[in-house]
C-alpha cells in the first residue's frame, strides 16, 4: 500500500496487500470501476457511540478496518465515493463510524470477496472483530465485518 502515515496498523495491511493504492477522499476517482471488495481503515478519535437496530456499543478510540463488496454500477469507485462522503444518509452501519472517524482511507481490490479478506485479517495478529455480528448480517461465515486492531 502506497501513500500512507499510520505505521504499524498500515504494515500489518501491507503484509496482506502489498503495493495496492491507499486511496482518499482526494484521490477516490483513481480507485477501479470493476466490481469486488474494499477495506475501510478508520480511525476514530475518541469513543463513537453506536445504537441501531437494538445494538447498542461504544467503540473505542483506535484503528478499526471494514471489509465491503462493491458489485453494483460504478464498482468500486461508486461504493467508495459514497463511503467518503460525509453528507449522506445513513444506510448501513458503516456510514455511522465514517461519518464520525477522523481519518478515513480505503483499499480497492477488484475482484475480491469480503468474507475472503476478513478470513485474512483474522489470521494476522493484532485483528479481532469490533461487534459480533456488525456489517455482516447477510453472512453466515464471518463473525463481523468490522474489526478493530489492538497491535
Amino acid at each position: 500500500m502506497t501513500g500512507t502515515g499510520g505505521a504499524p496498523f498500515l504494515d500489518s495491511l501491507s503484509s496482506l496487500f502489498g503495493s495496492v493504492p491507499l486511496l482518499t477522499p482526494e484521490t477516490v476517482e483513481r480507485g477501479p470501476a470493476e466490481k469486488g471488495a474494499y477495506l475501510l481503515l478508520l480511525h476514530l478519535d475518541g469513543t463513537v457511540d453506536f445504537v441501531r437496530s437494538g445494538l447498542a456499543h461504544g467503540f473505542p478510540a483506535g484503528w478499526y478496518v471494514y471489509a465491503g463488496s462493491a458489485r453494483g454500477p460504478g464498482g468500486i469507485r461508486a461504493r467508495l465515493r459514497r463511503h467518503f462522503r460525509r453528507d449522506k444518509k445513513r444506510h448501513w452501519h458503516i456510514d455511522d463510524l465514517t461519518c464520525a472517524a477522523k481519518h478515513l482511507r480505503a483499499v480497492p481490490l477488484a475482484g475480491g470477496a469480503e468474507c475472503a479478506i476478513v478470513a485474512r485479517l483474522m489470521e494476522l495478529e493484532g485483528f479481532a472483530p469490533a461487534l459480533a455480528g456488525f456489517g455482516s448480517s447477510d453472512c453466515r461465515v464471518c463473525p463481523a465485518h468490522l474489526l478493530a486492531w489492538n497491535g
